[in-house]
């Protein structure tokens, strides 16, 4: 059996990006946080190139030139910086020098001479548009577009003369525009009613249309084309049903994600099947046609993150399972040979001694059945195995079975270990994700006792040590789950979770509030209603003790959330531990602290299950 810091400290590899030169760039957190090194060969020796306490959270090559850009924040506040690192001698320049504001990188100009980027340093409840020139810093770039929500920047169109522009009103609705950097007109080209997706926009090689994946009228998401001729340049007047084609179906699954080079029109697109990644690989042969190529048999059953080289010829990802920590792998698009370039440790684990999931489906209260992971250690005994039931945040996110080094702690432990995929997580339709909007909150955390109420069924399960976790929104499912169902839980832990979501709605960034908003109802018209479902004004119920973990700069789920519970639920007779890292934000990303806070809960769940 191996001790916690050895889980902790299996590593990840992630983020490619192909330098001109083939210069392989991506990010390893060997050091404690995630930096930025290099490799010129599979499995060389890599050359580590950021050395900061504090994460990197991309990084970019320039197309041109032997110079990446990478993003930081600090402490976890999410107020990142972007920055312009030299290969060949080291040095760093600060590009944006902004710190009390966000910065949203946009990609390169082909050429190399500018960058994009959306930030919110003009008004801190909305996101603008920049451009700077690649030697320009701070004060230098240029504002081609005043925003009022929400924008992020998709990318230069191929004659470096537009940018692609989202807007997101929320998780499950978003706008495209085309912004014409020399007149600065912002054209609207995805007008629709309702609620729509419009995710993974590219640009098509000729400049004309979009590739994109979206729900427009659909349950799930499909890859399609849109013609940016024949949508139109009045949104009163377009018609986007006859400017979209469907390019690939993914039929009662979501088509994930499209990477597409807008040089040759090759492209790399995935279908999220029941949370595994099925992969297609090919390159255009007309608007709505692909010549399909081998697909790659990757280690795990998890891929994503797509970076073309130069020509490409070839491409890379990350790809990971429960049995196959993080690492990139290189791809030979015309033959789907393939070879590992990074090697992540797993601190000296065995991958053989990783616990595969099973795929399961449980009946809830509406006669609907949710799917879920679960998991049994290698040795177990009926009726006597403790079970921690793990919730997803989002809501609108998915549990998928990538590697967990925690979760292959507790079952090496012992513990077994249930993730549900209530409704409002996405991978499952539209319909799936919308059953737990608004007023229909408390139907998902009815699941979490369906899902119990499974468990205790099952042969292996100790129905008086079932275990609830989770973190952000799984945070306020954990606290509801507690408040709702008190005789169900032995114990609870709360990492970064909302508690009142008047409070959380108040005091989370201004950026983010009209975003969530749109999810869990609004102050204005919904704050009776948002009472009577948190957590923290039904502590009288809770039962079993909590744990409560948190960082102090989450910009997302504030301090306050974690504070309030803690005081009211031991106010309560309730055993209670809080836990909070001054350097952290909306989770804990040190390993460090990871540790200290991991080794703390482990010790929780040990006295008290």
């Amino acid at each position: 059996m191996y001790d916690l810091d050895r889980y902790l400290n299996v590593r990840s590899a992630y983020g490619a990006s192909f330098a001109p030169d083939g210069t392989l760039s991506f990010m390893l957190d060997a050091t404690g946080t995630p930096q930025v090194w290099t490799l010129d060969a599979p499995e060389a020796w890599p050359v580590q190139r950021t050395f900061y306490e504090e994460r990197v959270t991309f990084a970019s090559w320039s197309p041109e030139r032997r110079e990446l850009a990478f993003g930081m924040d600090e402490g976890g506040n999410e107020r990142a910086q972007l920055y312009r690192l030299d290969a060949d001698d080291g040095t760093v320049t600060d590009l944006t020098a902004h710190p009390e504001a966000k910065h949203r990188w946009g990609g390169w100009s082909h050429d190399g001479e500018r960058f994009a980027f959306a930030s919110n340093r003009r008004d801190e409840s909305v996101f603008d548009v920049y451009v700077q020139g690649c030697e320009e810093t701070g004060a230098d770039a240029t504002l081609v577009r005043e925003g009022d929500g929400w924008l992020s920047v998709g990318g230069w169109a191929p004659d470096d003369d537009r940018l692609l522009v989202s807007q997101a009103h929320w998780n499950f609705d978003q706008d495209l525009f085309v912004l014409d950097l020399d007149t600065g007109e912002m054209r609207h080209v995805t007008p629709h009613e309702g609620d729509v997706r419009f995710t993974s926009a590219q640009w098509s090689p000729d400049g004309d249309a979009l590739y994109l994946t979206t729900d427009y009228e659909s349950n799930t998401k499909y890859l399609a084309r849109l013609d940016l001729d024949a949508v139109g340049d009045d949104p009163e007047e377009s018609d986007l049903a006859a400017a979209l084609d469907t390019v690939a179906d993914g039929g009662e699954w979501n088509v994930g994600g499209v990477a597409l080079d807008d040089e040759t029109g090759r492209l790399v697109y995935s279908r999220n099947v029941d949370g595994y990644t099925d992969l297609t690989v090919g390159e255009l042969a007309g608007p709505t046609e692909i010549d399909e190529f081998p697909t790659p048999e990757l280690p795990g059953n998890l891929a994503g993150g797509v970076a073309f080289d130069d020509d490409a010829e070839r491409f890379a990802l990350s790809a990971t399972g429960r049995r196959e920590n993080t690492n990139v792998y290189v791809v030979e698009m015309e033959t789907a040979e393939f070879e590992r370039w990074t090697d992540a440790s797993t601190a000296g684990i065995p991958k053989s001694t990783f616990t595969e999931p099973e795929l399961v489906r449980y009946p809830t209260f509406d006669d609907r059945t949710i799917p879920g992971y679960f998991s049994l250690p290698d040795e177990w005994e009926a009726g006597e195995t403790p079970v921690i039931v793990d919730i997803h945040g989002g809501p609108e996110s998915q549990r998928r079975p990538s590697f967990g080094g925690l979760t292959q702690y507790f079952l090496s432990r012992g513990y077994a270990v249930f993730e549900p995929n209530v409704r409002g997580s996405t991978g499952y339709g539209r319909e799936y994700t919308h059953l737990d909007d608004v007023r229909k909150r408390m139907d998902s955390v009815a699941d979490i006792e369906a899902a119990v109420e499974w468990l205790t069924d099952h042969e292996a399960v100790d129905p008086e040590r079932v275990v609830a976790m989770g973190g952000s929104y799984g945070g306020f499912m954990v606290l509801a789950a507690l408040t709702e169902y008190p005789d169900l839980w032995a114990a609870g832990v709360d990492v970064v979770g909302i508690a009142n979501f008047v409070t959380f709605l108040e005091n989370t960034g201004p950026w983010r509030r009209e975003l969530r908003e749109a999810e869990y109802g609004s102050l204005d018209e919904d704050r009776e209603f948002l009472e009577s479902v948190s957590p923290i004004n039904n502590v009288e119920a809770i039962e079993a003790p909590l744990f409560v973990l948190h960082g102090a700069n989450d910009p997302r789920v504030p301090l306050g959330e974690a504070e309030q519970i803690a005081e009211k639920a031991a106010e309560q007779g309730v055993p209670v531990e809080k836990l909070v890292f001054d350097d952290e934000g909306h989770g804990i990303t040190k390993r460090e602290n990871k540790i200290e806070a991991y080794t703390a809960v482990v010790d929780f769940l040990d006295e008290h299950v």
